[in-house]
């Protein structure tokens, strides 16, 4: 864990940064595209993506290069898809539940998440962000039937390059400390699988303003849901 000692140290320093990256990093929208659509044919399978700006696609041109269309593309070969977004720049754990618990649909097949970076930059306590970690995935099985969880980890955040030192330090140990609670936790529970965003640490393959992904990453991140999706729900590929 971070060492409290130099954290507390650091504080006045961490804070300024915080507020100097805040103001200096570039706001990129959220890409253009649909939120909810339906492609493929085949067995059924509903998919709701849900989370912060990275699972919104900021940092690439249009939805077909962000995380829910690169999926749905490599699933629309096997499953008929219906698919859902749900997703806003600044979204944390507890927002996001509450923005699910507006939706008025009847329920959803697997959910992926990606949520925590606005968590640890807005200084939510490891047991409460756990704490509502727990509380999304019962709300999502109790509201919507999901059957399979994919719980992205935080990102590499040590290695974004937005982020000046000390302060890409300390908010670097936090995600790595949260991400190896949270995979611990999920390695015990049925049905929920944790999927590691740590698989490139290139920030050459970063958006322009140092913080999100760009097409490459998500890419990458989903082929690696894809693959957890058929490892769950077992299909005939076609080709």
């Amino acid at each position: 864990m971070v060492n409290q000692v130099a954290t507390i140290a650091l504080v006045p320093l961490l804070v300024v940064q915080g507020c100097y990256v805040r103001w200096r990093t570039p706001k990129l929208p959220e890409p253009p595209g649909p939120s909810v659509g339906a492609a493929g044919s085949g067995p059924s399978l509903r998919l709701l993506v849900a989370g912060d700006s990275a699972a919104a696609g900021v940092g690439v041109a249009s939805q077909s290069e962000a995380l829910i269309g690169q999926l749905v593309l490599r699933l629309q070969n096997s499953f008929r898809v219906d698919w859902r977004l749900e997703a806003e720049i600044g979204a944390t754990t507890r927002s996001t539940t509450a923005r699910l618990a507006q939706l008025e649909v009847s329920g959803f097949d697997v959910m992926i998440t990606s949520l925590g970076v606005n968590d640890i930059t807005g200084g939510v306590g490891t047991k409460t962000w756990l704490k509502s970690q727990r509380e999304l995935r019962s709300f999502a099985r109790n509201r919507f039937g999901v059957t399979q969880l994919i719980i992205a980890g935080l990102p590499p955040v040590d290695g974004f390059p937005a982020l000046p030192q000390p302060l890409r330090w300390y908010l670097g140990s936090r995600a790595k400390h949260l991400n190896d609670i949270l995979e611990k936790e999920l390695a015990s529970e049925p049905s929920a699988h944790y999927l590691d965003l740590r698989f490139t640490l290139d920030p050459s393959l970063m958006a322009s303003d140092g913080f999100h992904p760009g097409p490459v990453i998500y890419d990458g991140w989903a082929r690696r849901a894809a693959e957890l999706i058929f490892r769950a729900c077992p299909v005939q590929i076609r080709h």
